[in-house]
């Protein structure tokens, strides 16, 4: 069975602490992390709330609500170019979990 993205933030301490920086002081990222398919649906969503301004509450809650990240973004920031800004996003998110890894 594989590892939930809660479940691999508490192991990758390095990765956790690179995302705490993009979110609300004292937010709990394992709870921030619960609902997401996958680790890297999470850190895309971490990113675009942080590129974009958009309270990551607000992005999660669309998400969990069935809009994939380019939706959520349409509707939280209709004037930026939804697509570009979830590729972007998509692809900080390699990076991210990359250096992490290392």
């Amino acid at each position: 069975m594989s590892k939930t993205p809660e479940q691999l933030l508490a192991q990758n301490t390095k990765l956790s602490e690179s995302l705490a920086k993009f979110l609300p002081s004292g937010t709990n990222l394992e709870a921030a992390a619960q609902g997401f398919k996958n680790l890297g649906q999470f850190v895309a969503a971490v990113h675009v709330s942080h590129n974009l301004d958009i309270p990551f509450s607000d992005l999660k809650s669309k998400m969990m609500s069935g809009d994939s990240l380019g939706q959520a973004i349409r509707d939280l920031k209709p004037g930026v170019n939804a697509k570009d800004e979830a590729k972007k996003a998509n692809r900080q998110a390699k990076e991210t979990m990359r250096g992490a890894n290392s």
